[in-house]
């Protein structure tokens, strides 16, 4: 029985991890622990190496900031270039398209069809050649600004022939479509064949502007 407490009297008197760090902390060279008393000579110098330590460190980090910021600056200002480049290209070729289906209007549909509406449905037929709508529906869009007394479902039931054709590829087009009517004025047209050519014209258009696809 006194063996055991001896074993265990020995073992508690063992130094914990605790005591050993801080025997070897306390062991250390002087220079080398932290100057605990600031009245010291040693300590200024310590805290003014520190202060200077800080001070690089933040220039550093300012540095970094202000690079990162003009690398990211710089990037923006290609960004914004390569985009306005490409926008101006974009521009030119559709304006290209629409002087191009203008002359083609022009040299078609000149002798009954005033060249400003000729111009008016090249250019807003270019405009909506891409948009997801019925061909009926592009068609009469294409018209409407000339045609500002007819309503929409009127013209749509005007367009429908127009539009089968379109689709089915048939032969008919705006150009038979308008042979009986190559020698009349614009002014002397009724409002009825005044639509009819109008949406004529504007199939034409379309037909032209798909033909201008490139080839997959």
């Amino acid at each position: 029985m006194a063996d055991k407490i001896n074993g265990l009297d020995t073992f508690s008197s063992l130094p914990s991890q605790v005591d050993l760090e801080l025997l070897e902390a306390l062991l250390e060279p002087e220079d080398a622990n932290y100057p605990w008393n600031p009245g010291d000579e040693e300590s200024e110098a310590y805290f003014q190496e520190l202060e200077q330590q800080f001070g690089i460190e933040d220039l550093l980090d300012e540095e970094i900031i202000r690079r990162s910021q003009d690398f990211y600056g710089h990037l923006d200002t290609l960004w914004s270039s390569i985009t306005s480049t490409s926008d101006h290209n974009n521009d030119n070729r559709q304006q290209s398209v629409v002087l191009n289906l203008q002359q083609t209007l022009c040299t078609n549909f000149s002798a009954c069809v005033p060249q400003i509406l000729l111009n008016t449905i090249a250019t807003k037929a270019a405009e909506i050649f891409a948009a997801r709508q019925l061909i009926s529906e592009q068609l009469v869009e294409c018209v409407q600004t000339i045609l500002p007394a007819w309503g929409t479902e009127d013209l749509i039931v005007l367009a429908r022939p127009f539009a089968y054709a379109m689709r089915s590829s048939e032969s008919q087009n705006a150009v038979s479509a308008l042979s009986n009517l190559q020698n009349s004025e614009w002014t002397a047209l009724s409002e009825v064949d005044k639509a009819k050519v109008s949406l004529a014209v504007a199939s034409y258009a379309f037909t032209e502007l798909n033909k201008s696809q490139p080839k997959l």
